[in-house]
């Protein structure tokens, strides 16, 4: 007997469908046009074909931004993934000191990320902060607005402080997973805390470990609002990550066409990158870890 199929599922998918297109296909064609044309204003448009891509291709701002955003990413994800495991491994397992620790976990996530940067903007300062006056007095010259070296500090610790336990909830979440059998198979053996995290914790939480990475590089590859707030990009252009080069280039000088270029090769680098975190999650997942 041939089975009947029934479309009216597609009904309760189609909100989403015109969801998605206001918000995303529709505002991702409009910039498509521009990549592909120049305007003088008054909605008159010129064709440019490619020239947008090639200048930005050969713009050595552009390769520096990326230099910078690619080393502001692989810096967070080398601090943040081992700092949250850590965490996580010494976190209560249960009991009330397990859901005191996950709701002081997840209390940096609930901050608006504008806020975020006002906090540490406010915090870094030496006249009326805590961290700077501290310092100071300390005797440590610390000025995220005149050294790059400070500047860079001071949004890595931010971003550190605001994300880490995001990282650390997940691990957390692939912790609790695990059965009691296998750490009593590990005791029974006499398995060293080194070899139950090698060989037990770790290929359990590789499935958790894969989505954090994979959340935590996206993010912090598209981050703007908290460094923006915090150095502005400065000094200099010690920190104009990708994000801000961008809004300073469509916004600050109208650029539209080479701007439009300019996000619309942002945005595959991001797509790359991503679609192979997922292939590694696709295949970890097929081999069950």
């Amino acid at each position: 007997m041939e089975k009947t199929v029934n479309q009216k599922a597609w009904f309760l998918v189609l909100p989403v469908l015109i969801l998605v297109a206001f918000s995303a296909v529709i505002p991702l064609m409009t910039v498509v046009n521009y990549s592909v044309q120049d305007t003088f204003g008054n909605n008159q448009f010129f064709w440019a074909g490619l020239e947008w891509f090639e200048e930005m291709l050969s713009d050595e701002r552009m390769w520096n931004a990326l230099q910078r955003q690619l080393m502001f990413s692989a810096i967070i994800l080398a601090i943040e993934i081992p700092l949250g495991i850590y965490v996580a491994l010494h976190m209560p397992k249960s009991g009330f000191w397990s859901s005191f620790c996950l709701v002081v976990m997840s209390l940096p996530l609930l901050i608006p990320w504008n806020v975020v940067g006002t906090i540490w903007q406010i915090f870094g300062r030496v006249d009326i902060g805590l961290l700077g006056y501290t310092l100071d007095a300390l005797g440590i010259d610390y000025n995220y607005t005149q050294d790059v070296f400070a500047a860079w500090v001071t949004i890595i610790v931010m971003d550190v402080w605001h994300w880490t336990s995001l990282v650390a909830l997940l691990a957390f979440a692939g912790l609790k997973s695990i059965p009691d059998a296998y750490y009593q198979a590990a005791k029974i053996d006499q398995a060293s805390r080194w070899k139950v995290f090698r060989f037990i914790e770790l290929p359990k939480m590789m499935g958790v470990l894969m989505i954090a990475i994979l959340l935590r590089f996206m993010d912090s590859f598209m981050i703007y609002t908290e460094p923006f707030v915090v150095t502005g990009g400065g000094p200099g252009n010690a920190t104009t990550l990708l994000s801000i080069d961008l809004v300073k280039m469509a916004l600050g000088q109208f650029d539209l066409g080479p701007a439009a270029a300019f996000s619309l090769m942002y945005f595959l680098v991001i797509l790359l990158i991503s679609w192979v975190f997922y292939t590694v999650m696709v295949n970890l997942d097929k081999k069950g870890m």
